[in-house]
């Protein structure tokens, strides 16, 4: 893999997380207006979704993309447990609509990245997405207990109030899924040879769930907000998945995660200051998350069993 190819997937998944990190505060704005969490997650993922079925089935390659995975499942060249990425995705929409509110963009991405590290951790190493198994190493766990430590930093300031910290759990979840998601949807892109029909299979999944959810789960609305930008989280979903499904080819899992992380932190950082809820605790957090980034990327030899 050219050195070019390398930055330009680094370039893009960080781009994909800078919009992972606004989108939360999007969807967290939404479900403050609507009171409604639920409802906030299945419109995110349903305006997404609305905009890709017009993207892939107005052009012949993005047809032809979901025609190729539907013969790849036929043949069983890929799995059904494959395609259901979106699962993660709707899973890390409804938290940010339960739990943004209450403790902040940069705590919950300091915990969904802690998720994020560990889980791309495993994923790489028993080779589930696209490429080769990729071994444990020192650095690779050392920065994932570096991390652990980051988001017990960050959520501190949270331990004075017990019935909101649970609240970090959540993201810690949709971290832990992530990594599973960036490596299944990698698989995705291979088989349907189209990066846009595959962020649509995966927004199809989530949505479907998320209806779901809500015929369920079914609560009132206080009423739906005025401002437009409130729903724009589906294309800022379009942006953060687009940006793992087209990087991973080049490179891979762990990778992808770490150069997430860093525009995930960037953007949480900034939008937490300019909303004034920015503590020292998560500053410190955030430092140390960067610190867990750095030192898993640090080249270790192979730790033995």
């Amino acid at each position: 893999m050219s050195r070019s190819a390398q930055v330009t997937g680094g370039v893009l998944a960080a781009i994909g997380g800078l919009a992972i990190a606004v989108q939360g505060r999007v969807n967290g704005s939404l479900a403050a207006s609507l009171q409604n969490g639920f409802l906030a997650a299945l419109i995110s993922f349903g305006g997404g979704w609305l905009v890709l079925v017009v993207a892939v089935l107005s052009r012949q390659s993005g047809r032809h993309g979901l025609l190729r995975l539907r013969d790849a499942l036929v043949h069983r060249r890929i799995r059904w447990w494959e395609c259901v990425g979106g699962l993660a995705g709707a899973f890390l929409v409804t938290s940010q609509g339960i739990a943004i509110a209450t403790i902040g963009v940069a705590v919950f991405t300091v915990a969904v990245v802690v998720g994020q590290v560990v889980s791309s951790l495993v994923v790489d190493r028993r080779g589930i997405g696209p490429g080769e198994p990729k071994p444990l190493t020192v650095t690779r766990v050392l920065g994932a207990a570096v991390g652990v430590v980051a988001v017990v930093v960050a959520v501190s300031a949270r331990f004075t109030s017990p019935g909101a910290l649970w609240l970090a759990v959540l993201p810690l979840v949709a971290g832990l899924l992530m990594g599973w998601q960036q490596a299944v949807n990698g698989l995705v892109r291979e088989a349907a040879g189209h990066s846009v029909a595959t962020i649509l299979v995966n927004f199809t999944t989530g949505t479907v769930a998320l209806l779901v959810v809500n015929l369920v789960a079914a609560r009132g609305v206080a009423s739906f907000p005025s401002e437009w930008w409130l729903y724009l989280g589906g294309l800022l979903g379009i942006v953060g998945v687009g940006g793992a499904i087209v990087s991973v080819r080049f490179i891979g899992v762990l990778m992808v995660g770490l150069c997430t992380v860093c525009g995930q932190l960037i953007g949480a950082v900034l939008l937490d200051a300019l909303a004034g809820h920015l503590a020292l605790p998560t500053i410190i957090g955030v430092v140390l998350t960067l610190v867990s980034v750095g030192v898993a990327a640090l080249p270790s030899g192979r730790m033995t069993r």
